[in-house]
């Protein structure tokens, strides 16, 4: 039986947005679905004592030169010309985390993914902005007003802040995370092996 792939989440983070990307290339391929599931990445950080790629690499030399390397090399790969770095960045990513989880309640997550990922990492919107947030959901024909109010409902709240809680304790420390079944992988660069464990999982490998 092809397993469903859970892909823990958040906006913020440009290397969950290139694996974005590719996801529906490898359901193509293997029959796997990949569940998506919000989660607040600063939430992740906080609690595991992380830090950003940004702060962690400040002052290292040769390897945030290599980081970038290493995207450029995956956007060319897989040819992803749209994207471009967000000048805004780091993006506060509360309030479109706990939109995704409003989305997600109320039937329209990847709708409103696909829309708020264009913004952050192809368009470079200040997505931390709430007239900014509003202009860009109004334009990808969502109700903005709405879904801001939304993102303020205590259920929404308490999702986001179970989902950050429950992938942190199933071992998550960074976006992007991914679980095929009990198998955790983190990165955009374990592509190819998340690709192997769904072929494996599912018997298909055998």
């Amino acid at each position: 039986m092809t397993p469903t792939v859970e892909f823990h989440f958040d906006f913020g983070s440009p290397n969950a947005y290139l694996a974005h990307k590719v996801i529906p290339a490898i359901e193509k391929r293997t029959g796997a679905s990949f569940r998506y599931v919000p989660v607040l990445l600063g939430g992740v950080f906080k609690a595991t004592n992380n830090r950003s790629p940004v702060e962690a690499l400040g002052g290292i030399r040769n390897k945030p030169e290599y980081e970038r390397l290493e995207v450029k090399r995956f956007v060319k790969r897989h040819a992803l010309d749209r994207f471009k770095l967000n000048p805004h960045f780091p993006v506060n990513t509360l309030q479109i985390m706990r939109g995704a989880v409003a989305a997600e309640i109320d039937g329209f997550l990847m709708p409103y993914v696909e829309a708020v990922y264009r913004f952050m990492w192809e368009e470079g919107r200040k997505m931390d902005d709430p007239a900014v947030i509003r202009a860009a959901l109004d334009e990808a024909g969502f109700d903005g007003a709405r879904l801001l109010e939304r993102a303020q409902a205590p259920e929404v709240k308490e999702r986001l802040l179970r989902n950050t809680e429950a992938s942190v304790a199933r071992g998550t420390f960074g976006s992007p995370t991914f679980f095929v079944g009990n198998e955790i992988f983190f990165g955009k660069d374990r592509l190819r092996d998340i690709e192997e464990e769904i072929v494996a999982q599912s018997g298909k490998g055998a």
